[in-house]
């Protein structure tokens, strides 16, 4: 019912600034809580950060906060995440996701997933 599709990612130097964004279809995209999770090789998938479907609240990984920003648009079906200070340990696949579970910071609560977009930070 809802299909995910991450862009924005790339090769870029430590310090630098990228913004993610995926793009939903579905008509039921504003109900749903987004995230954003990453996998490094490796590593099992790690939470980044959520937004609820109103926006008011968000949640973001200690190791991203200060940094990244989450935010989305209804309207539009997007969901952005806006990364900041990039760092080496921040390369990753990252990956949106949305869940109807309500907010969480758990994996396995997402039942839609992106394809995922590659984040290389080098130093």
């Amino acid at each position: 019912q809802v299909q995910l599709v991450e862009s924005g990612g790339g090769l870029v130097q430590a310090g630098a600034s990228l913004k993610l964004s995926c793009a939903a279809s579905g008509r039921t995209f504003s109900s749903y809580v987004m995230a954003w999770f990453r996998q490094a090789p490796g590593k099992e998938h790690q939470f980044v950060a959520a937004i609820t479907y109103s926006a008011v609240t968000t949640a973001y990984a200690g190791s991203v906060r200060g940094r990244f920003t989450i935010s989305r648009d209804n309207a539009k079906k997007m969901v952005y995440l806006q990364m900041n200070s990039l760092k080496p340990e921040d390369t990753a696949v990252y990956y949106c996701a949305a869940t109807s579970n309500g907010f969480t910071r758990v994996t396995s609560e997402y039942g839609y997933w992106g394809q995922g977009t590659q984040v290389t930070v080098s130093s």
